[in-house]
């Protein structure tokens, strides 16, 4: 039987526009259900990591630049009602970013804010900078455990040893459920707690399917 105190605490970091971290958060709670583990959600910015680099499209530039929006509004909201809200937050957000495919603009935040039984004036923060600092120190918090190379999301967990493990993804399409989900994660631990183990990868050859 498994007890509160024996189950672990899946430290989860998250920009809510980046659509494969909305995957991999949708993965994660279907392995809450079959393992002995919990999210801990935590807010980082694709803008912060990419906000030194030239190489990137006009197209995502403009993206990065309103990407400041919905975490200043994690961050105030977690700041005014516990981090707890985070995760509700985030579900809300994502739901309306990626499965409704609407913009990110005041009226799908007040939306998503008062879905999750928050206050819609936390909107203010959006168009505030207000919160930048915050947002900066919970991104370097993510990003510190797996380097500048990598986007989001980044998980952090006790491996099978005690020791910290820290990783970039996993990036997948559709998000595997049941069973499915749970051999992921399994593996996933296997590979990344391995010490000397940096990298899979192969091509991407599928959008996100947001089923």
């Amino acid at each position: 039987m498994t007890t509160a105190d024996s189950r672990k605490i899946a430290d989860f970091w998250f920009d809510p526009i980046c659509p494969w971290a909305w995957m991999t958060s949708r993965w994660m709670l279907e392995v809450e259900k079959l393992r002995p583990v919990d999210t801990r959600w935590h807010v980082m910015s694709l803008a912060v990591l990419n906000e030194n680099r030239e190489d990137l499209p006009e197209k995502y530039k403009q993206n990065l630049a309103n990407a400041w929006r919905p975490v200043r509004v994690l961050i105030a909201a977690a700041q005014a009602h516990g981090d707890k809200v985070l995760g509700p937050l985030y579900t809300e957000l994502g739901t309306r970013f990626h499965n409704q495919g609407l913009p990110n603009n005041r009226e799908t935040i007040e939306a998503a804010l008062a879905a999750a039984g928050l206050p819609v004036e936390l909107a203010d923060a959006a168009d505030s900078d207000a919160y930048d600092a915050e947002v900066r120190a919970s991104h370097r918090q993510g990003i510190s455990l797996v380097g500048e190379d990598v986007g989001t999301p980044v998980i952090a967990v006790d491996g099978p040893d005690g020791e910290k493990v820290a990783f970039f993804g996993p990036v997948v399409t559709p998000t595997p459920r049941g069973e499915a989900a749970a051999r992921l994660w399994d593996g996933t631990l296997l590979v990344a707690s391995t010490p000397g183990f940096f990298e899979i990868k192969r091509t991407r050859t599928a959008e996100p399917s947001f089923e």
